[in-house]
């Protein structure tokens, strides 16, 4: 059987309500379900990297990462609030360009993306245990736990999970009653090897603007198809905006 995630070469996503990004349709209709699928923009791409920077001393393995994510590309505005996406192979760790990762969920429980979470839930457990004095060492399934039971509560409200906020809940989790001790946090990062700085100009102009909008890649301004500017927004004030 062909791997089904090498099928998907595009997709369509419309920015929600909530600020972030849902996938309306993909090239395989087949493999994907689009009801509920989520997508990172990129400058929560670049939060998840710099969140993940620090758990290197944990060995975080960044190709797990990579793995996780089906990497896209914009490539032009369709209107009615709608931007296609074009599949790239370009890694969120290793380029400058913005884009988006949709997470590879064909397969839920074995699949890649089931693969990082589980990863970084074990880092996460490792982390608490060295910052905080347990009575008893803090377990993994004390964790899951904890974040099924606020999962099943969304899916009794009918609330859909954004896949952002899942990864964040794991990589920034702290057990109820419990705080994290500022100076024992900044002792542990002073511990860790000094690392490159993240210098990602373009995922800073996203994070300051709700519209993400970054500069031209002068490259696909050579294509007509290529979507310029930032994603669209709705109505007339935001056709102000784009003038």
């Amino acid at each position: 059987m062909p791997n089904a995630t090498n099928q998907i070469e595009w997709c369509t996503v419309k920015l929600g309500e909530d600020m972030n990004w849902w996938v309306m349709e993909v090239s395989d209709d087949i493999h994907w379900d689009v009801d509920g699928l989520s997508i990172i923009d990129p400058r929560q791409v670049s939060h998840l990297i710099d969140l993940a920077e620090p758990l290197r001393e944990y060995k975080f393995d960044q190709d797990i990462m990579d793995r996780a994510f089906i990497t896209f590309k914009i490539q032009k505005d369709l209107g009615d609030g709608l931007v296609r996406l074009v599949r790239t192979k370009e890694s969120f760790f290793d380029t400058d360009e913005p884009l988006f990762g949709l997470p590879d969920v064909v397969d839920e429980i074995n699949g890649p993306y089931a693969d990082f979470l589980n990863h970084i839930t074990r880092i996460r457990v490792n982390i608490l245990n060295d910052i905080i004095d347990f009575e008893q060492a803090f377990t993994i399934d004390e964790l899951e736990e904890e974040l099924r039971e606020e999962e099943n509560n969304n899916l009794i409200e009918g609330r859909a999970v954004h896949m952002f906020n899942e990864v964040t809940n794991i990589m920034e989790y702290v057990p109820a009653g419990w705080e994290l001790d500022e100076d024992d946090v900044e002792e542990k990062e002073d511990e860790i090897d000094e690392l490159p700085d993240i210098d990602d100009e373009e995922a800073k102009k996203i994070s300051e603007s709700e519209n993400l909008k970054w500069e031209e890649d002068e490259t696909e301004a050579e294509n007509e198809d290529s979507y310029q500017g930032g994603p669209p927004d709705e109505g007339e004030e935001a056709e102000q905006k784009k003038v």
